[in-house]
């Protein structure tokens, strides 16, 4: 009974399911249906649409946006207008314009966009270039010319600002050749090679026609760096050190750059004055060979002897120059020499060398030659010359710091004593055909014979004689001449 009732109960579950099977199939059946039907209706849609779209263009002026256009016929009459207003500016060129625009077409339903907007700002943007050639440097472009005829010509103006067209003709020449050069003849001159020292090439580009220069232009940019000089005008309390400051120059600098001025000058308002420091953007470098015959300056030698007086000299061997035949290679940099070697050298007359022999040995009675100050300090309060209706014959010292009156050099005491007008004189007798005068002293401290060294004591400044107040007068005589005592005091 129990089996049966169990039986039962499956039979009924199993209907159930299947029943619920069913009712999931059919769902998903009707989802399918609609999902297809509703993709259908859209791709009915989209084509019946397709002929409402519209087209407009999105203009970039150099990645910029600029704005959209519904129509590129008034752009490109805009463009056409633009280059043929600047034909006649520029003859020779081929120009072109809007290679710095870009246009980007969008297709639309709405067509919403401001020509008269966009067109006013493409008109203030637009570009017109041309086909020129530029001129770089060490790979950067420096300067821009009209083709490559403008380019050769320029770099061919740019050597000749340093060398004739004699002399570029005959270095091409050269460079072309394999043939070794003549020996150079003696006092001749003349260009090796020409080298610009930096790399120099040329490229087509487009560009903005008012950029484009002349060769002369271009070689006056390449040697200065600059097409215009920059002046400054004086105002009120500029000096030459501060208006230097400003433009980063010294004061030497900005002479060197406004010749005939100098650090004296009295500047005026409003004068002009150039602050521009070339610098060129190319450096062209000249090699010559030169060959001359040239004197060999003889040298002076001074050997010390002690077998001869101090003071004395005696020449051993008279010199005399000599003579070379030397080659040489001369660098210049943009027209300024900036060394020079030696490639050969051959000495015609070796040069002879002037010996002089000088005396070492000294003695207490022989004066060496040198005078010293004779006083304590003190200062001239009357030169050797005519005064007073009459020839005075030394210097007088007045105002020293002490009285001592000593010995100018080395001698023997030869007079002593009165002397008229001189009152207290002492005459120094040097041994070497000096003799030197003392006057005016107050006392007198040495003797007729006494050896006196250099600064030794010989008497007390005084005002003895024919004097106007106390003082020392000192003469100097050589060979029994008086001459200057300024001459010879050291």
């Amino acid at each position: 009974m129990f089996l049966k009732r169990k039986k039962k109960e499956q039979e009924i579950q199993q209907t159930v399911l299947a029943n619920r099977k069913s009712s999931i199939v059919k769902k998903a059946t009707v989802s399918i249906l609609l999902i297809s039907s509703l993709s259908f209706n859209i791709a009915f849609a989209n084509e019946d649409d397709s002929h409402l779209l519209k087209e407009i263009y999105h203009i970039y002026s150099n990645g910029q946006y600029i704005g959209a256009l519904s129509d590129q016929t008034e752009m490109k009459e805009m463009m056409e207008q633009k280059v043929q207003d600047l034909h006649s500016q520029y003859k020779g060129f081929s120009l072109k314009a809007g290679s710095n625009l870009s246009i980007v077409p969008e297709q639309v339903f709405t067509a919403s966009t401001n020509d008269e907007a966009t067109l006013q700002k493409l008109d203030e943007l637009m570009e017109v270039e041309a086909k020129a050639f530029a001129l770089s440097v060490n790979d950067e472009m420096a300067v821009y010319v009209k083709d490559l005829d403008a380019y050769q010509e320029a770099v061919h103006k740019l050597k000749l600002h340093f060398v004739s067209e004699d002399e570029l003709q005959a270095i091409e020449v050269r460079k072309d050749s394999t043939e070794a050069l003549p020996e150079l003849k003696e006092n001749e001159t003349r260009i090796r090679d020409l080298i610009l020292k930096e790399k120099v090439s040329g490229v087509s580009v487009n560009i903005n026609p008012e950029k484009v220069v002349s060769p002369d232009e271009a070689v006056k940019l390449l040697l200065e760096g600059t097409l215009e000089k920059e002046t400054y005008k004086v105002t009120t309390g500029d000096v030459l050190g501060t208006i230097a400051s400003k433009h980063n120059l010294t004061s030497a600098e900005l002479m060197e750059l406004n010749p005939g001025l100098t650090e004296s000058t009295l500047l005026q308002i409003g004068q002009e004055l150039n602050v521009t420091v070339l610098k060129p953007l190319i450096n062209v470098e000249v090699l010559y060979e030169k060959k001359a015959e040239e004197v060999i300056k003889h040298t002076k030698k001074v050997v010390e002897s002690d077998e001869m007086y101090k003071g004395d000299t005696k020449v051993k061997q008279e010199g005399s120059d000599g003579k070379k035949i030397a080659t040489y290679l001369v660098r210049k940099e943009n027209g300024i020499e900036v060394g020079q070697s030696v490639i050969e050298e051959t000495i015609l007359e070796e040069p002879k060398e002037h010996i002089v022999l000088k005396g070492t040995k000294v003695i207490p009675s022989r004066g060496s030659g040198q005078f010293a100050w004779p006083a304590e300090g003190g200062y001239i309060s009357s030169k050797m010359g005519y005064r007073w209706g009459r020839q005075h014959e030394g210097i007088d010292i007045a105002r020293p710091n002490g009285y001592t009156i000593k010995a100018s050099d080395n001698g023997v005491v030869e007079a002593a004593g009165w002397d008229g007008t001189y009152g207290n004189r002492i005459i120094v007798n040097h041994q070497n055909g000096y003799k030197t005068t003392y006057a005016h002293l107050s006392s007198i401290s040495v003797s007729v014979g006494d050896v006196v060294p250099q600064g030794s004591k010989l008497g007390i400044m005084g005002s003895t004689g024919r004097s106007t107040g106390t003082h020392l007068h000192f003469e100097v005589k050589k060979n029994g001449v008086t001459i200057d005592p300024l001459s010879v005091l050291n």
